[in-house]
């Protein structure tokens, strides 16, 4: 019996959008170790289930439908995404500074 993981993917640390985070993902657990080609040195697997990859608009629709194909699941929750507050760069030099412009 496959089992998977639900989650919704991180915000791309290298990039300022948020694309591909609003989808919720379920990927199948790995059932097989890697092997190592002794000629190439490429790492395989024949555990086809590695290379799926669902996306669903909600977390009901991934979990309905791992019950509905017999998937042992588990639900990951990210924290929320923490608010910044933005600044201009000529803040740094109005005249209402609440402390002195210093190197």
């Amino acid at each position: 019996m496959p089992s998977a993981r639900i989650y919704r993917p991180a915000k791309d640390p290298t990039q300022s959008g948020l694309a591909r985070t609003k989808q919720w993902v379920l990927e199948f657990d790995q059932t097989e170790p890697r092997e190592t080609d002794p000629l190439m040195g490429w790492t395989g697997s024949s555990d086809m289930l590695q290379q799926v990859r669902l996306e669903f608009d909600t977390s009901e629709e991934a979990v309905a439908y791992a019950k509905a194909a017999g998937i042992a699941y588990r639900v990951e929750e990210t924290p929320p995404p923490i608010a910044r507050k933005g600044l201009s760069y000529s803040d740094n030099f109005k005249f209402n500074r609440t402390a002195p412009w210093t190197h």
